[in-house]
């Protein structure tokens, strides 16, 4: 009698533990799919991946941070999300997979002026400045393309320099443009897109870190294929 109170004690402390499993959640800034409004961190894919946990009956503390430390961050801690990343073949063993929360077409972008960039191919390109941030799969994919690039710490140094004409390019989906000229204090048509890079057209996922307990990881992917046939899911994949 006694050793089967001892199990339900454990079972009902196990279980009240799962219930209540906090996450560290980190991703970078990329309008307008992770945007940072009134102290906190926002925006369309943050609302489907607080979603997920709603969901999943799981809580998260949410944390902007440039991409190479989220990454890092996300590496090592345990039950820790990252989004939204890129599934490439260096990162597929790394991470537990939850699933898509956003979709990117990256492409070449520059200032609306001077018009002093023209081109039309990827060999185009190589003659320009180009930022890129580090551990971004844009750098990857480039780098095996050839290009040379100054790295940054995230999408908005980038920005920040391409807006000063220190460099001629950076990397971005054409959507969201006017949302990181908004979020500078630029005019909407501050930036032009130019050209698709074809290899970058890809899924952000949310991801779980390798030390994540799995029965958290199971809660969290059957949360999120719940939510599939969502307004919110099709707005942040779709729209």
């Amino acid at each position: 009698m006694e050793k089967t109170v001892v199990t339900l004690i454990l079972v009902t402390v196990l279980s009240s533990f799962h219930s209540w499993a906090k996450f560290t959640v980190v991703t970078e800034l990329s309008p307008p799919n992770q945007t940072w409004v009134n102290d906190q961190v926002a925006g369309v894919s943050t609302e489907l991946v607080k979603a997920i946990l709603n969901t999943a009956a799981l809580e998260g503390e949410f944390y902007m941070y440039p991409w190479a430390r989220a990454l890092d961050t996300a590496k090592d801690k345990s039950n820790t999300l990252i989004y939204s990343m890129a599934k490439t073949p260096q990162r597929e063993t790394s991470f537990h997979w939850i699933g898509p929360v956003a979709l990117f077409q990256l492409g070449f972008v520059t200032n609306q002026s001077p018009r002093k960039v023209q081109i039309e191919t990827l060999e185009d390109a190589k003659q320009y400045r180009l930022a890129v941030q580090r551990d971004d799969v844009a750098a990857q994919v480039l780098h095996k393309l050839g290009f040379e690039f100054i790295e940054t710490a995230d999408i908005q140094q980038s920005y920040r320099l391409l807006a000063a004409n220190k460099v001629d390019l950076v990397v971005d989906d054409p959507r969201y443009i006017s949302a990181m000229a908004q979020a500078m204090n630029l005019p909407d048509n501050h930036f032009r897109y130019l050209l698709d890079i074809e290899p970058l057209s890809i899924k952000g996922y949310l991801a779980a870190s390798l030390a994540t307990d799995p029965e958290l990881v199971a809660r969290l992917r059957a949360a999120y294929q719940k939510l599939i046939d969502t307004p919110l899911y099709r707005k942040a994949l779709f729209e």
